[in-house]
């Protein structure tokens, strides 16, 4: 699918499951013709249960559901699950069913991590919230905190379109790395607001034709950021030409403030996050850890006119393996609310990082350490094209008796 930007939506920041989940749930239960969703993560939980009955109702309104979950992020989901929205007609599928080996996991590459939902073409939702219990505050102190958007307008259309492409295996489409690289840069000069409602692009990456498509819209809004960059990113290692990007903008007089995990929900994200902080900081990037929650937030405003939401990290996983989904926004409004709730969230929640002056001897062996972590990140990429390029496969969920 080849984004484009498209003007006159409405698009409506949900943090946490608290905001998100009833929105979604309402939107589902009330449709009339179609329900798309796709998930890296549907859990029998409390969240996932009234999923299951949002969705029923759908089904029993008369409208066709459909629903893809990640073999890998949703490997156990039992039949009292299941089978309920089988016997209602819900059109469950499968990305890449997990296999295993002892009992392990093993397919963790080119994971299927959008979350999204379009309901009767009217409504849609995108960002980094799962349907597990883990989003909600009630879970306790390791509840997550994350992002996402409502989109109304004619952006629907695109997002709907894509959701209806991957309901069979996809194929590979064929489209010009040229024009999608001048679709991006068309954005490229100086941000300024435009029109009435929101400018916005839906944007993908995938493991054949949009494979640095998410990266090169944040890298285009850092390289033309005149004032500020807010990122707030849970698992961020991305590649040398992005830190190259930041190091550039903090130098040239941009205030470029980072908001990373502090309280990981992986310990190693945190340390590997780590590696790049001094860095980023010797050229004057401003690093805060949050230590209220794990963080979960995959998010970005620049300049107080361009923002994007979704799932795609910023690390070798989400910018070169994982099949992602992000909305990118050129609207003042919604990216000064935005950046207005990581302020509180920086201001409230985080610690800043200080960089500490270390011996002689440390500071070798840091320059070392440094050299070696940034020719991993400048090759990575190449790297992970080595795992194929197949295309997936989508395999339908059976009903007991089938």
């Amino acid at each position: 699918m080849n984004s484009h930007w498209v003007p006159g939506n409405r698009i409506t920041l949900l943090e946490n499951g608290e905001a998100y989940f009833p929105r979604v749930f309402e939107a589902i239960a009330a449709a009339e013709h179609e329900v798309l969703l796709e998930t890296f993560i549907l859990f029998d939980d409390k969240v996932g249960r009234e999923l299951q009955q949002a969705l029923l109702r759908a089904a029993g309104r008369g409208a066709v559901v459909h629903v893809l979950v990640d073999g890998w992020g949703s490997p156990d989901l039992p039949p009292s699950f299941t089978q309920p929205l089988l016997d209602a007609g819900v059109r469950l599928r499968s990305f890449e069913p997990a296999q295993r080996l002892l009992g392990a996991r093993i397919n963790m590459l080119r994971r299927m991590h959008h979350k999204l939902v379009v309901v009767d073409g009217r409504w849609a939702f995108v960002g980094g919230i799962n349907y597990s219990l883990d989003h909600l505050a009630e879970f306790g102190p390791l509840a997550k905190q994350d992002y996402a958007v409502e989109v109304e307008g004619p952006l629907v259309g695109q997002i709907q379109a894509f959701c209806r492409a991957n309901l069979d295996t996809p194929q590979p489409a064929r489209h010009d790395w040229l024009q999608r690289w001048r679709a991006i840069r068309t954005w490229g000069g100086a941000l300024e607001e435009v029109g009435d409602g929101a400018v916005a692009a839906f944007v993908t990456r995938d493991n054949r034709e949009h494979r640095t498509d998410i990266e090169r819209h944040y890298r285009v809004a850092v390289r033309s950021a005149h004032e500020r960059v807010l990122i707030a990113n849970a698992y961020f290692f991305p590649g040398y030409r992005f830190l190259r990007d930041l190091r550039h903008a903090a130098r040239r007089g941009v205030r470029v403030d980072l908001i990373l995990q502090g309280w990981p929900d992986q310990p190693w994200v945190q340390k590997a996050s780590a590696l790049l902080y001094g860095h980023l900081m010797r050229a004057g990037v401003n690093v805060y850890e949050y230590l209220e929650r794990p963080l979960h937030a995959k998010v970005a405003v620049v300049d107080d006119l361009w923002a994007t939401v979704g799932s795609s990290n910023l690390d070798p996983t989400s910018l070169s393996l994982n099949l992602e989904a992000n909305v990118v926004v050129r609207d003042a409004a919604f990216a000064r609310h935005l950046s207005g709730r990581l302020d509180q969230m920086m201001r409230h929640g985080c610690q800043r990082v200080q960089l500490p002056t270390p011996g002689r001897l440390r500071s070798a062996w840091i320059a070392l350490r440094s050299l070696v972590v940034f020719h991993v990140l400048r090759r990575y990429p190449t790297w992970a094209r080595l795992t194929g390029t197949s295309a997936p496969q989508v395999v339908p969920m059976r009903t007991d008796s089938a």
